[in-house]
């Protein structure tokens, strides 16, 4: 079993509801996490599907909450966002983009393939450094506040388990096929090098 915690980091698309309810649910379990967005922009649901909430990366959470009890605040009440928003705002001050983050972590957790075949794009792109492996899976989790939370406990239970591994790097994929049966659900894996 391994002494020194996992490296994790956890990454969807805006950094806004799957990876942050991810790396609440992480952070309390002790964990050391970081949470990652991959998009260009922040997108949040807007007052139709047609029409995000569109905010740069730079914007705080704060600054993203107070925006939308402006334009409507009962709207964003009832559908969670602001909710969301609060709960963000007290883990981190900003969403940050993982394309931008140079920090070294021994597991990346993905929450949908896109995003997954994006953080493998741009880990492969860089110059490899180290050759540090790093294990890249990716657990398919729609984007809603039930599904985040759900997804969230999967992920922190995987967690846990390849913390209490012998040899990650040997048990990694048997351990992966486990909650696949116990799941119900596939996961992408691929190992990249730092």
């Amino acid at each position: 079993m391994s002494t020194l915690p996992l490296r994790v980091a956890v990454v969807c698309s805006s950094n806004q509801n799957r990876s942050m309810e991810a790396h609440n649910i992480l952070n309390k379990r002790g964990f050391s996490v970081r949470s990652f967005g991959t998009g260009t922009h922040v997108k949040l649901p807007g007052p139709a599907p047609d029409k995000p909430n569109v905010y740069d990366f730079k914007t705080t959470y704060d600054q993203m909450y107070n925006d939308l009890v402006r334009k409507d605040k009962d709207l964003y009440t009832q559908n969670g966002i602001l909710h969301m928003l609060d709960r963000n705002k007290r883990i981190k001050p900003r969403p940050e983009r993982f394309q931008n983050c140079k920090d070294i972590f021994d597991l990346i957790l993905t929450c949908e393939e896109r995003v997954y075949d994006q953080v493998v794009e741009d880990l492969t792109s860089r110059e490899q450094e180290t050759c540090q492996p790093v294990h890249v899976i990716n657990v398919d989790i729609q984007d809603n506040l039930e599904e985040a939370t759900l997804g969230a406990f999967l992920i922190c239970e995987l967690c846990q388990c390849i913390q209490h591994t012998d040899d990650m790097d040997n048990d990694i994929e048997e351990l992966l096929q486990e909650f696949e049966e116990k799941s119900g659900r596939a996961f992408l894996h691929t190992v990249c090098f730092y």
